[in-house]
């Protein structure tokens, strides 16, 4: 009945509405399976032109996806295993972080005598500060139920790895004249990756170093830590400037304290204006806004992998649909060599 009162273009909105809607608690819900899979369809599309090179020198199919399948996973693997005593270093310096944080406000109220009260509460509540930074771990039952989650979802990732590097031919040969456009998307994302990784590894040194010669501790926590977070554009090297004043605040004393915040703020500018465009060749034409409120949403969606993901699935997307941004990318570089 109610169709009989709405024309078309309404029925065409409230369709759209429902399905804008629909959607995104459809991914959050299905977040346990859907997220793997993503997350190694994007790494497969990395993958890819490695692929096809063995495929050219006459590797067997399964020998390279069992191959790219090995090495993905180990280079996950010690990435994991690189970024645990960043975790560990940060879960370690709580009671510090508390602590600070108490004299900072207790410097404060001196000022400030209207937050005396506040201040007395903090005071007081930072006496246990050991036993909660304890009590916020995972216990034995807490790391029993995650163990098979992490497990299953781990499965999920390498099974569908597996199988879309060995029949990612077959698949894009169902789709007839769209196969162009997707292996044309699959080598922007690559080249889009590749050029990033290629940067971000750059700055992770380089800030190590620059960490080092302040004479900031954990230096190279803070350099392995710069490289990772910085393939979420905006939000990672805003984790890291946090990051930095909090270790200033605790190490140094004055405007000194600001100093390793405002070399990364330094480097992290100089890398997204003038090293990654030159790199990458100005390929991402896309919407700075379009970028954050991706990273932002495919955080909040699946958490870390979300924000990781968000980019290059948005980036191989709109060179799908639009097969010419890349030459149009080209030329407004040409035009506008300063711009990034």
């Amino acid at each position: 009945m109610l169709t009989t009162f709405l024309s078309d273009r309404a029925q065409r909105v409230m369709l759209l509405i429902l399905t804008m809607i629909a959607v995104p608690i459809g991914l959050y819900l299905g977040k346990p399976v859907i997220a793997p899979i993503v997350f190694a369809l994007v790494v497969g599309i990395v993958v890819s032109p490695l692929a096809e090179r063995l495929a050219t020198i006459g590797v067997p199919r399964v020998g390279i996806a069992i191959l790219l399948l090995l090495v993905t996973t180990s280079l996950i693997g010690l990435l994991v295993l690189m970024v645990e005593p960043l975790l560990n270093m940060l879960i370690e310096q709580l009671p510090r972080l508390k602590a600070a944080a108490a004299r900072w406000i207790d410097t404060l109220s001196g000022v400030l005598r209207g937050i005396e009260t506040i201040s007395k509460e903090i005071e007081a509540a930072n006496g246990g500060g050991e036993s909660d930074t304890k009590s916020a771990l995972p216990s034995v039952r807490d790391a029993l139920w995650l163990a098979p989650n992490f497990g299953a979802q781990f499965f999920i990732f390498i099974g569908t790895l597996f199988f879309f590097v060995l029949t990612r031919n077959e698949i894009y040969a169902i789709v007839g004249h769209l196969e162009p456009k997707l292996r044309r998307a699959d080598r922007a994302v690559a080249r889009y990756f590749a050029a990033v990784t290629l940067v971000n590894a750059c700055l992770g040194v380089i800030t190590a170093l620059v960490m080092l010669t302040i004479g900031v501790e954990y230096a190279m926590l803070w350099g392995l830590a710069a490289a990772v977070l910085n393939y979420m554009l905006y939000l990672g090297p805003f984790m890291i400037i946090c990051g930095l004043i909090i270790s200033g605040l605790l190490q140094f004393a004055g405007a000194f304290s600001l100093l390793p915040a405002a070399a990364y703020l330094i480097l992290n500018f100089s890398e997204a204006n003038f090293v990654t465009p030159w790199v990458v060749g100005q390929r991402l034409a896309m919407n700075p806004l379009g970028i954050f409120v991706a990273i932002v949403f495919g955080l909040w969606l699946w958490g870390p992998v979300g924000a990781i993901v968000a980019l290059p699935v948005m980036l191989w997307f709109e060179v799908l649909m639009r097969p010419d941004m890349l030459n149009e990318a080209k030329s407004a570089s040409r035009l506008h060599p300063a711009e990034s």
